[in-house]
């Protein structure tokens, strides 16, 4: 469920319902998703919004599956992030369509660790970091 705003923690979001024991390391805290690939796939016949894909951060603008793991992000209100995995399409997916898997595959987005914790906040501005 979208919200206004949440805290960013090295763990990844508080309240998070997509917290999972697989998906609970560092590396993995957060999975963030370009909101103009969910319009395409909206587009392309398939019943998602924002969170229906497992991620739980939604970017607009931002081109994340052209990034590569170990660019940082930089959130306007303090929170930095940084890629770590490009996320791999998840079988539960075919409880939304049967074809959804293997629709998705390349283009889902990514895993992040969290470099700095703080509060994120819906429109926020995001600066690309280079690889540290």
């Amino acid at each position: 469920m979208p919200v206004d705003f949440v805290r960013v923690t090295i763990n990844g979001l508080e309240g998070d319902g997509h917290a999972h024991p697989k998906h609970i390391k560092p590396t993995r805290a957060l999975s963030l998703m370009d909101e103009e690939i969910i319009n395409t796939l909206r587009q392309e016949g398939y019943p998602v919004f924002h969170g229906t894909l497992g991620e739980n951060i939604t970017v607009r603008n931002l081109s994340i599956q052209d990034l590569t793991p170990g660019t940082r992000l930089v959130f306007s209100g303090g929170v930095v992030i940084e890629l770590s995995e490009l996320r791999k399409p998840c079988f539960v997916l075919g409880a939304i369509h049967p074809a959804l898997e293997k629709e998705t595959v390349g283009r889902i987005g990514y895993m992040a660790r969290v470099i700095t914790e703080g509060v994120m906040k819906v429109g926020e501005t995001i600066c690309i970091s280079e690889r540290y």
